[in-house]
C-alpha cells in the first residue's frame, strides 16, 4: 500500500527547493540562474522551521559527513577546472593568477586572521584559522566567472585568471589549515612549530600532491586514448572515467591530474564528455549540501554578532578587492577586469570543506564562532557575487551570457 513517511516529505521537499532554485531567477533575466543563494535560502525556509532540524543536520553536531560531500565537491570541481583550461604554454597569462596567489592569498590570510583576533576577540589558533579558511576563493560556487567548457577556446584574461585561482589556491591554503591545527594543539606559535611545518605541510605535500597528479593525469590520458590504439576508453563516450581522476582524494591531485589528462590529446571531444559528467555530479552534490547548509542556518548563526558580521563584510568588501587590485599591480589588464578579478572572490564549498575537516580531527575552543562567521559570509557571498556576476563579466570581457 502506498503511504507518505517522513522520510519520503523530506525527500520531496529537497527536489522542490531544487527546481525552484534553477526556476525561479529564469523569469527575472536571460542568463543562466545564479542558484546558489536561492538554494540556501529555499533550505533555510522549508527546513529550517522543523523543531530540532537545524541542530541535527549541523556542521557543528555531525562535520564528518559534511567533510566527505564538501570534499567530493570542491575534488570534482577542481578537477573540472584542470580539464577546463585550454591553454597552458604562454607565462604572461598566468602573471595576474601568480599574483593573486604569492601576494593576495598571504595578505587575505593575514587580514582576514587580524580582524579574528582583534575583532572576533579570537585564539591566535582560531584567527589562523578563520584566515585560511576564508582566504581561498571557491572552485565550485564561481562557475558564472570561470572559463567554458573544454576547446570551446576564448579563455578571456578576466575568466582565466579567476579560474586558475580558485583552482590553484584551494590547495595552497591548506598548509594554513594544518598550522592553525598545530597552534591549537601546542597552545603557542614557536620556531621548533614553524619548522617542521614549512617542511611538511608547506614543501613536501604541495609537491606530492602535484607530482602525483602528473602521474595520475599521464596515466590516465594513456588508458583512455592511446592503449589500446585502436579500441581505447575514449571510444566508448561513457563520462563515468572522469572519476578515476578524482580518485586521489586531495585538492592539488584532482586539478593537476585534470591539467595533466587534458594535454593529452588536447582537442579531443571526450574532454568534454569528461568534463560534463564530473560537473554534473559536482552540482548535484552541490545542491544538497546547499540546501543543507540551509536548513542549519538558524543553529549556525545562532554564534553570530556584530563582530563575526563585520568580518564577513570586510573581506568581501574591503580585504578581498584592496588585496587583489594591490595583487594586480603593473599587469597588463585593463581596470575594468582588474575590478572584476579584484572583487569577485567567491566563498563556498571550499570553506565548507576546510571548516567540516577542522571540526572531524579537533575540538576547537572558537568552532561556534568560526562557523557563524563563514556561514554568514558565503550567504552574502552567494548573494552578492552570484547575482551579479554575470553581468559584471559581460561589462568586463564583453563576452554575453545566455542560457
Amino acid at each position: 500500500m502506498f503511504e507518505l513517511s517522513r522520510y519520503h516529505l523530506l525527500l520531496a521537499a529537497l527536489g522542490l527547493a531544487i527546481i525552484l532554485a534553477y526556476w525561479l531567477p529564469r523569469f527575472f533575466s536571460g542568463r543562466e540562474p545564479a542558484a546558489s543563494a536561492l538554494l540556501i535560502g529555499l533550505g533555510w525556509l522549508i527546513f529550517g522551521w522543523i523543531p530540532g532540524m537545524a541542530e541535527a543536520v549541523s556542521p557543528i553536531t555531525i562535520p564528518k559527513p559534511w567533510e566527505i560531500i564538501s570534499e567530493l565537491c570542491v575534488i570534482l570541481g577542481l578537477f573540472g577546472v584542470g580539464l577546463r583550461i585550454d591553454r597552458l604554454r604562454n607565462p604572461k597569462r598566468w602573471g595576474p593568477t601568480i599574483r593573486l596567489l604569492a601576494i593576495g592569498m598571504p595578505l587575505t590570510i593575514l587580514g582576514v586572521a587580524l580582524l579574528g583576533w582583534r575583532l572576533g576577540g579570537m585564539t591566535l589558533a582560531g584567527a589562523m584559522l578563520l584566515g585560511a579558511v576564508l582566504a581561498p576563493t571557491d572552485p565550485v560556487l564561481a562557475g558564472d566567472v570561470q572559463v567554458g567548457r573544454p576547446t570551446e577556446g576564448g579563455e578571456h584574461p578576466v575568466r582565466l585568471t579567476l579560474t586558475a585561482e580558485a583552482g590553484l589556491n584551494d590547495g595552497l591554503a591548506f598548509p594554513f589549515v594544518y598550522l592553525g591545527l598545530a597552534i591549537a594543539a601546542a597552545s603557542t606559535l614557536t620556531p621548533d612549530l614553524l619548522l617542521p611545518w614549512a617542511a611538511r605541510d608547506v614543501a613536501y605535500r604541495i609537491f606530492a600532491g602535484g607530482a602525483c597528479g602528473v602521474a595520475i593525469g599521464w596515466l590516465l590520458g594513456k588508458v583512455l586514448f592511446e592503449f589500446p590504439r585502436d579500441n581505447a576508453l575514449a571510444k566508448t563516450q561513457s563520462g563515468v572515467f572522469a572519476l578515476a581522476g578524482d580518485e586521489g582524494g586531495d585538492e592539488a591531485v584532482a586539478l593537476v591530474s585534470g591539467l595533466t589528462l587534458r594535454r593529452v590529446e588536447s582537442q579531443h571531444a571526450f574532454h568534454v564528455r569528461l568534463h560534463d559528467f564530473s560537473e554534473t555530479i559536482e552540482h548535484a552534490l552541490t545542491a544538497i549540501m546547499l540546501i543543507g547548509l540551509g536548513a542549519a542556518m538558524p543553529a549556525l548563526l545562532g554564534g553570530l554578532d556584530l563582530a563575526g558580521a563585520a568580518i564577513g563584510l570586510t573581506l568581501l568588501l574591503v580585504v578581498r578587492p584592496a588585496v587583489g587590485l594591490i595583487s594586480l599591480i603593473g599587469v597588463g589588464m585593463r581596470m575594468p577586469g582588474r575590478l572584476v578579478v579584484a572583487f569577485y572572490g567567491v566563498r563556498g564549498v571550499g570553506s565548507i570543506y576546510y571548516l567540516s575537516y577542522i571540526g572531524s580531527h579537533m575540538q576547537l575552543k572558537n568552532e561556534a564562532q568560526l562557523w557563524a562567521i563563514t556561514a554568514f559570509t558565503i550567504l552574502v557571498s552567494t548573494m552578492l557575487h552570484g547575482f551579479s556576476a554575470a553581468f559584471a563579466l559581460e561589462r568586463a570581457t564583453g563576452e554575453k551570457q545566455t542560457d
